[in-house]
């Protein structure tokens, strides 16, 4: 019968060495790769990765404009805005639906455009905030908006006003109480809703066409 080594025998000793010196080799060797090697591995990967998503037609209108593209599946409608339209007027905020600064209209109804994929919406007509003015002339909620100072960083205004517009257009603007409720899904980190609520007041006081 074959004595097999203790576990703490020359034998296993032996193996153990081999196997240090085998993974020395591999770490030192990866270490000596050129960045650019493997980056450009890694940008194959993620081409692989791309291709195995193929991209379909999509046929819709944005801002009066009417577009037939092709799209990957899982590219949200948010995305798809901005990387493929370069509309990088609406806004990546925390990319959950949470923050509203992505909000754009769908057939007059506002979505946050980061929980929405591009192929949900074939057919469909999209507004962002770059179709809100008519050429310079401002959009009345953008007026209002600069008239009561309703932003600071600026980040969560195209969302915000967004919003705005849904809540005078959906007639949810009859008090201060019902503007804020409405428009809670749209979060300020410059606090400056107070202002917001005014410019909204006042396009709706003042009957401005939505």
């Amino acid at each position: 019968m074959t004595k097999h080594p203790e576990p703490d025998g020359p034998a296993n000793h032996d193996e153990n060495r081999r196997t240090f010196l085998k993974q020395s080799s591999l770490f030192t060797a990866l270490a000596l790769v050129p960045g650019t090697v493997v980056e450009a591995a890694a940008a194959k990967l993620d081409e692989r990765v791309a291709d195995a998503f193929e991209k379909v037609p999509l046929s819709l209108k944005i801002n009066g404009v009417k577009h037939k593209v092709t799209v990957e599946p899982r590219a949200t409608l948010l995305d798809f805005l901005r990387e493929q339209l370069h509309l990088t007027g609406t806004k990546k905020g925390c990319d959950y639906g949470q923050c509203g600064a992505c909000t754009v209209h769908v057939d007059g109804q506002r979505v946050n455009s980061c929980l929405s994929f591009a192929v949900m919406h074939d057919g469909q007509e999209i507004t962002t905030i770059e179709g809100l003015a008519d050429g310079d002339k401002l959009h009345p909620m953008q007026a209002a908006f600069v008239k009561h100072d309703g932003f600071q960083c600026g980040y969560c205004t195209p969302g915000q006003i967004m919003s705005a517009v849904a809540c005078v257009r959906e007639g949810r603007a009859g008090s201060e109480g019902e503007i804020r409720e409405y428009m809670s899904g749209n979060i300020c980190r410059c606090g400056a809703y107070a202002n917001i609520v005014a410019a909204i007041q006042d396009v709706k006081d003042g009957g401005q066409k939505v």
